[in-house]
C-alpha cells in the first residue's frame, strides 16, 4: 500500500565556500519525515537501482548551472512525484541520511499510561523497535501484526490524541525528535479493526491486558462510564408522569427526560445539593396479564435538593427505588473515604452496631383495583457524611 509523500517547503542554505544549497522538507503522511539534499536523494537512488534495477521511476536530473526559481519549483515537483512512486525500498533510508548511529534509551507508553524503558540503536525502524517492545513485556512473536507503534500527542487534563501511526521502516528515536507536534510520545497499541480478531489475542496474557487497558483508557471517555443505568420510570419534574431514563454514578444522577411533546431534556443532581431521600412503599400491583398472576411492588423515591437556594422535593417512581437508595449511599460512602484520604485529619465516625436510631412508621394505602393494599413499616436511617445529615426511609 503507498504512503503519501510531499514536499511542501524547500530552503536554501549556505556552505562554506560561499555557494548554496537547498534542504527539502519531506513528509510522510501529513508529517516531518526529514530534511534532505538533493545530493542525498539522488544517491539513495544509486542504491534502489543496484537493488530494483531500471523498474524504478525517473530521478529528477542534476543541473550543472544555477537553477531559476521555476527551475527549483520544477525539481522539487520531481522529487515528490519520484518519492510517492518509489515507495518499493525504504530500508535503504539510513545510510541515505546519513542518520548517527548509537545506543540509546525511548519510553514506550502503554494504553494505561505507563511506560517501559527500551534500549535500542537510533537507527532501529518502528518494526524492530515492536519487536524489542513485545520481548520485555511478553507479547507473543506471532501477533504483532496486531499491534503498533503510534507516535501520541498528550494534551491538558490527561486527554491522549493519537498523531499518527509509524510506519514500519521509520525510526521512532528520529521521528519522536523531528516531530512539530508538542508533548509527543511513542505509545504502544493496537492495530487492528476487524473486532473478529479478538479471538487470536485469547491465548496470549500480555496482548490481553493491552488491549483492555486501551478499551478501559477509551471508555473512560464515554458519558456515564461506569454509572449504573436504571430501567425505564417515570417522575415528576420537570411535570408529572414523564417519562426518565437514570444513571448514576461520578456523584450525580443524570436524567434523561421524555417531555410530554416528545423533546428530551437531560437533568442533572449533584449528589452535595442533595439534603435526604426516602423510598416509600406505595403498594403492590397484581399483573393479571399472562398466564400467570404476578406481584410488582409500587415504589418510589424522593429526594430533597437545593436548586436556585431554594429546597424542594423531586419524586421517581420506580421499581429499583431500592437499588437507586443503595447508589446514592454509595457515592456518598466513596466520597467520604476520598475525603478521609485527602485530608488524614479528618475522622470518620461509624455508630456501633445495633446503637442506630429505628423509627416505626405506618404509611397510609389507597385502594385501586388490582392493588393488594398493605401496610409496612419504615426505617430511617440518619447518615452523617460531610454533606449534611442525609436521613433515608427505607
Amino acid at each position: 500500500m503507498k504512503m503519501h509523500f510531499c514536499i511542501p517547503v524547500s530552503q536554501q542554505r549556505p556552505v562554506a565556500l560561499g555557494g548554496r544549497y537547498v534542504l527539502y522538507s519531506v513528509y510522510l503522511d501529513g508529517f516531518l519525515f526529514c530534511k534532505v539534499r538533493y545530493s542525498q536523494l539522488h544517491r539513495w537512488n544509486e542504491q534502489l537501482k543496484r537493488v530494483f534495477g531500471n523498474c524504478l521511476p525517473p530521478f529528477p536530473p542534476k543541473y550543472y548551472l544555477a537553477m531559476t526559481t521555476s527551475m527549483a519549483d520544477e525539481r522539487r515537483d520531481q522529487l515528490e512525484q519520484y518519492l510517492q512512486n518509489a515507495y518499493c525500498a525504504p530500508f535503504c533510508l539510513q545510510g541515505t541520511f546519513s542518520i548517527t548511529t548509537k545506543k540509546a534509551s525511548l519510553d514506550i507508553f502503554l494504553p494505561d499510561g505507563r511506560s517501559i524503558k527500551v534500549e535500542i540503536l537510533t537507527s532501529d525502524t518502528a518494526e524492530r523497535v515492536l519487536e524489542v517492545v513485545s520481548h520485555n513485556i511478553g507479547l507473543c512473536q506471532e501477533l504483532l501484526d496486531c499491534f503498533g507503534l503510534f507516535l501520541i500527542q498528550f494534551c491538558k487534563e490527561g486527554r491522549l490524541s493519537v498523531v499518527k501511526k509509524l510506519a514500519d521502516f521509520e525510526l521512532p528515536y528520529v521521528s519522536l525528535r523531528s516531530s512539530e507536534v508538542e508533548n509527543c510520545k511513542v505509545g504502544l497499541r493496537k492495530w487492528y479493526l476487524d473486532p473478529s480478531l479478538d479471538a487470536r489475542l485469547m491465548d496470549c496474557r500480555a496482548a490481553v491486558d493491552l488491549i483492555y487497558m486501551q478499551f478501559l483508557a477509551l471508555a473512560r471517555e464515554v458519558r456515564h462510564y461506569g454509572y449504573v443505568q436504571l430501567e425505564p420510570c417515570t417522575c415528576d419534574h420537570p411535570e408529572p408522569g414523564c417519562q426518565a431514563l437514570l444513571s448514576v454514578g461520578n456523584n450525580e444522577i443524570s436524567c434523561c427526560i421524555t417531555l410530554p411533546d416528545n423533546q428530551t431534556l437531560d437533568v442533572i443532581f449533584q449528589m452535595d445539593r442533595v439534603k435526604c431521600w426516602r423510598v416509600t412503599f406505595l403498594g403492590t400491583l397484581l399483573d393479571t396479564d399472562g398466564p400467570q398472576q404476578t406481584l410488582n411492588q409500587n415504589l418510589e423515591l424522593r429526594f430533597q435538593y437545593c436548586e436556585d437556594s431554594h429546597w424542594r422535593w423531586f419524586v421517581i417512581y420506580t421499581k429499583q427505588a431500592f437499588l437507586l437508595s443503595s447508589c446514592l449511599k454509595k457515592m456518598i460512602s466513596e466520597k467520604t473515604v476520598k475525603q478521609a484520604a485527602e485530608n488524614p485529619e479528618m475522622q470518620i465516625e461509624v455508630p456501633e452496631q445495633g446503637k442506630s436510631k429505628k423509627y416505626h412508621i405506618q404509611q397510609n394505602q389507597k385502594d385501586y383495583s388490582s392493588f393488594l393494599p398493605r401496610k409496612s413499616k419504615i426505617k430511617i436511617v440518619e447518615v452523617d457524611c460531610g454533606f449534611g445529615t442525609i436521613k433515608e426511609d427505607l
